[in-house]
């Protein structure tokens, strides 16, 4: 997958417009230099949580036996579900109710921004053929980098956007992953039959 095409899959997949209205009412009974704070501290957990992923999620696919495309076709799974709750919103968001206080780790860093979804996709990412640590690293940290910034001037996101234009956005991302996401399951399906076909052609 080319650089840009995954950087901008995972920036789909942390969903920040989608999750700017949901750091501001989990935030906003906090004082301007707290809310950056917490925004600061929970985006850097956030990546710390998705690098050590990244790093030591291939050795505990390999340790449970699980196949380039098992991976292709779950993540492909995950992200259509993901995807239609950002086109179809529930009530209480993507992860439905929140619980209340001061926010650490859960649910800000995990999992609205290093979800399931997003660890699902890293695991692909790094699985496919020519896709180096290193290289998957980059596209990591720069999808990281854009949502920091939107998550960190949340407050002027939403009052540029207002909710309309928020919950807009958010829909034409949810659109744009959902076509991605039927691609990497039909990826997904058609290296397992070619596997089959392969299996076949050898026991005959």
């Amino acid at each position: 997958m080319e650089f840009f095409t995954a950087t901008f899959t995972l920036f789909l997949v942390m969903d920040p417009l989608g999750n700017v209205p949901v750091f501001l009412a989990i935030l906003k009974d906090l004082e301007p230099k707290r809310r950056r704070y917490i925004i600061i501290r929970e985006m850097l957990i956030a990546l710390l949580i998705m690098g050590l992923f990244l790093v030591f999620g291939n050795s505990m696919l390999q340790f449970l036996g699980l196949k380039p495309e098992t991976i292709s076709i779950a993540g492909g799974i995950v992200l259509f579900i993901i995807a239609l709750r950002m086109v179809f919103p529930q009530q209480g968001g993507l992860m439905g109710e929140l619980p209340g206080g001061e926010p650490f780790i859960v649910p800000l860093a995990i999992p609205f921004v290093a979800g399931p979804s997003t660890l699902a996709t890293l695991i692909l990412f790094s699985q496919q053929s020519g896709q180096t640590l290193a290289f998957t690293s980059m596209e990591l940290l720069l999808a990281w980098a854009i949502s920091f910034v939107i998550l960190l001037f949340s407050t002027n996101f939403y009052r540029w956007l207002g909710v309309r234009g928020l919950a807009a956005m958010e829909r034409l991302m949810g659109m744009l992953l959902i076509m991605i996401a039927v691609q990497m399951l039909l990826n997904g399906v058609l290296a397992f039959a070619a596997d089959f076909n392969a299996l076949r052609a050898s026991a005959g």
